[in-house]
C-alpha cells in the first residue's frame, strides 16, 4: 500500500469526526439511542463499577456531570434547521447550575 491510498483511507476513517458530522450527530440523537448504544452502556457502567468499588467521589461525580450534559444537551438543543431561542436556554441554565451546584456541594463543601 502507497502513502496515497493509506492518506485516502486514513481520511474516510475519520470523516464521521469532524466537526460538521458531530453537531449533526448530536442533534439528531436522542435518549434513547445514546443509552441504547452498547459502548456508552459498557463505558457507564465500567465508570460506575469503579467509582463504587474505589469509592471514589471524583469518578461518581464525573459519571453524574456527563450523563446530566446528556440530558441536557437533549431537551436544551433545537431540533435541526431551527435556531437557538431563549426557551431553549432556559433548562441549559438551570440545568448546568443544578449541575455545578451539586458538584460544588460534593466536592468542597460536604468534605
Amino acid at each position: 500500500m502507497d502513502k496515497q491510498q493509506l492518506v485516502e483511507k486514513t481520511t474516510e476513517a475519520l470523516r464521521p469526526f469532524e466537526t460538521g458530522n458531530l453537531l449533526n450527530t448530536m442533534q439528531t440523537l436522542n435518549l434513547k439511542t445514546i443509552f441504547t448504544n452498547p459502548v456508552v452502556l459498557t463505558i457507564i457502567a465500567g465508570l460506575f463499577f469503579f467509582g463504587v468499588v474505589k469509592k471514589s467521589k471524583p469518578v461518581l461525580l464525573t459519571l453524574f456531570a456527563m450523563i446530566g450534559l446528556i440530558v441536557i444537551l437533549r431537551y436544551a438543543m433545537p431540533p435541526p434547521g431551527e435556531e437557538l431561542s431563549m426557551k431553549s436556554l432556559v433548562p441549559f441554565a438551570f440545568g448546568g447550575v443544578l449541575i455545578g451546584g451539586v458538584i460544588i456541594y460534593f466536592s468542597l463543601i460536604k468534605d
